[in-house]
């Protein structure tokens, strides 16, 4: 799953235009609420052009905004800073004690970000709000997202469509330059990436770099518009602009990153930049939405292994995989050829259509665990060849706002080693059902503030989404699958490793081969995987403990639930009690469940 967007967050924070009855008539102060959050969300609507397209928004009189994409100057930078703090000037006016219960929920978790974007715009360099400190890495630059967005999320129905295409092909060549700005900038401070880290953006950058006619950039407009019967020579238009303005602005930024190989150093961890411990303690506060220290967060990601562990053991043995670690073991399954799929494309559409199979298995159960459920589909899709070397192993996409694309499953099919038969049951609950997509699209689709159904936090999110791959086990989809089950713990085992090698490498200073090798040997996965995954986490620090941080406070409070309410506790008003009004930070989903016991009791 992807990082915060921050920009996307915050121009959800009101949604007036889409909301519906948001915030329940109640007291001066809630319509006061209500008018700041409507305004808040025209200003950062107006700032992000790529939101409105991924809300589906980019119609009528946003029309407009389906031809730009966002800025990432500096001035853009200094301009989202001034909005986030004058934004939480004015929610700080909110008297919160005059507020009702719903309304105090939504204040205080538009009032977290706001306070964590202030807190984390002191670091000068990244992005704006201390999430990502390096502007260009295998994970992040418009290099690595804008073939991605052009793609997959702006839509091709009309000329206009088509013509708005080219306008944002021609505006990926202007960001590249702007993000150019960015990096000379960091540069002079000290901030240049890890040489393994350049040493994959360089990579990734060249592979971007084809043909004109063959380009993923070039060829989503020619095709999409030829099948939809849009007159004009797109395929000629797009391949000029790439041509003339794409590939030289790519040009630049591979000239850049060439010129700061020399200067780079191999240590992997956030600590070494300008206040690189402070930073990191933003960042787990932001990504957790809790107070936890790196060596509370590294204690409990070994406690957590720990236990795991021994119940993996168990149903190792089961399978007579009985000589080595619970890492050897699982790594031992993992290199076994009969639960690979061939490493070919007929194979990988094959696999494509078994883990539609499994969605499609456990939706009939439900009703048993859901008040409500989403009525969004849910697609499964390979994510595409040319961003696959860098990209995760699987990622979610929510629907948009009107219907007009479903939610998306994407699973990374750079090699079938990495996906054994085993491993992909438990990999499809978390990132569909009832994973991210029934959290995501049940948000969206209630009732509440556009705060709640649009924004999002990785505690919450993702925390649910591995509560689910246990939640599957109670509901029955692993019987008679001992394996699948190996591959629940595994994929959990994963997350709590992620605990112990995140804040290795940013706060305890671990070698990026550390952190490699303590992965494989806690949880198993592949060598090659297990890179991805400490590369990916060497560029967003925190972000990776927030999985277990969140499951693990999932089922705390839910057991909270269970001992308060006894023979009362309903799974199903739980699950609709949490879930329906929108993502959150963990320390007000506290208050959420409380405020569930008391009614239940009343």
């Amino acid at each position: 799953m992807n990082a915060i967007d921050r920009r996307a967050f915050l121009l959800t924070t009101g949604a007036a235009a889409l909301a519906g009855p948001a915030l329940a008539q109640g007291s001066a102060e809630d319509a006061k609420l209500r008018a700041l959050l409507d305004a808040m969300y025209e200003e950062n609507l107006a700032a992000s052009p790529e939101a409105v397209t991924r809300l589906g928004l980019d119609k009528g009189a946003r029309a407009a905004a389906k031809s730009r994409l966002d800025g990432e100057s500096l001035k853009d930078l200094a301009d989202d800073r001034a909005r986030n703090a004058g934004q939480l000037r004015r929610l700080e006016q909110i008297d919160g004690g005059k507020l009702s219960p719903r309304s105090r929920s939504d204040w205080e978790t538009v009032l977290f970000t706001a306070r964590t974007n202030a807190e984390g715009a002191r670091f000068d360099y990244g992005d704006a709000f201390g999430q990502q400190p390096y502007v260009l890495s295998q994970l992040t630059g418009a290099y690595q997202d804008k073939p991605d967005f052009l793609g997959t999320q702006h839509s091709i129905e009309t000329k206009a469509d088509a013509d708005a295409y080219l306008a944002r092909l021609e505006a990926f060549a202007t960001v590249m330059d702007e993000e150019v700005e960015r990096v000379r900038r960091d540069v002079a401070e000290g901030v240049v990436p890890p040489d393994f880290i350049l040493d994959k953006t360089l990579t990734q950058m060249r592979g971007l770099k084809t043909a004109p006619g063959e380009s993923p950039l070039v060829r989503s407009v020619a095709d999409r518009a030829k099948a939809k019967g849009v007159a004009g020579d797109y395929e000629a238009q797009a391949s000029a602009i790439y041509s003339q303005k794409v590939i030289p602005a790519l040009d630049r930024q591979i000239a850049l990153m060439e010129s700061l190989r020399p200067r780079a150093v191999h240590d992997a961890g956030c600590w070494r930049l300008p206040d690189g411990e402070a930073y990191y303690r933003h960042a787990l506060k932001n990504m957790t939405t809790t107070t936890l220290s790196a060596d509370e967060v590294h204690a409990l990601g070994l406690e957590t292994a720990r236990s795991l562990s021994a119940r993996a053991d168990v149903l190792l043995k089961g399978q007579g995989y009985t000589k080595g670690t619970v890492g050897e073991r699982i790594a031992a399954l993992f290199k076994e050829e009969k639960y690979h799929y061939p490493n070919t494309d007929e194979a990988k559409e094959r696999l494509i259509a078994d883990l539609n199979k499994y969605v499609e298995g456990i939706r009939p159960k439900l009703p048993q665990y859901f008040g409500q459920l989403p009525q969004a589909a849910v697609e499964v899709r390979r994510v595409p060849k040319f961003i696959e070397a860098g990209a995760p192993g699987g990622y979610y996409n929510r629907p948009a706002l009107d219907g007009s694309r479903p939610g998306i499953y994407w699973i990374n099919l750079r090699d079938s080693a990495e996906n054994p038969t085993w491993t992909l049951k438990t990999l499809t609950y978390h990132e569909s059902i009832p994973g991210h997509h029934l959290q995501r699209t049940l948000q969206q689709e209630g009732d509440a503030p556009m705060l709640r159904r649009t924004a999002g936090f990785s505690a919450f999110a993702e925390g649910w989404a591995l509560y689910t791959e246990e939640l599957a086990l109670e509901m029955g989809m692993y019987e008679g699958d001992p394996l699948g089950e190996i591959g629940m713990l595994q994929a959990a085992l994963f997350r709590a490793a992620r605990l112990v090698v995140d804040t290795g490498l940013h706060a305890k200073r671990w070698s990026r081969e550390k952190a490699i090798e303590t992965m494989v040997s806690i949880d198993g996965s592949p060598v090659s995987s297990a890179t991805t995954e400490i590369e990916r986490y060497c560029v967003r620090p925190g972000q990776a403990c927030s999985y277990m941080v969140g499951k693990l406070t999932w089922l705390r409070l839910r057991q909270k639930a269970k001992d308060a309410l006894g023979p009362r506790f309903d799974i199903r008003k739980f699950h609709d009690a949490v879930l329906l009004g929108g993502a959150m930070p963990l320390t007000v989903l506290e208050g959420v469940v409380d405020r569930h016991i008391a009614a239940q009791r009343a």
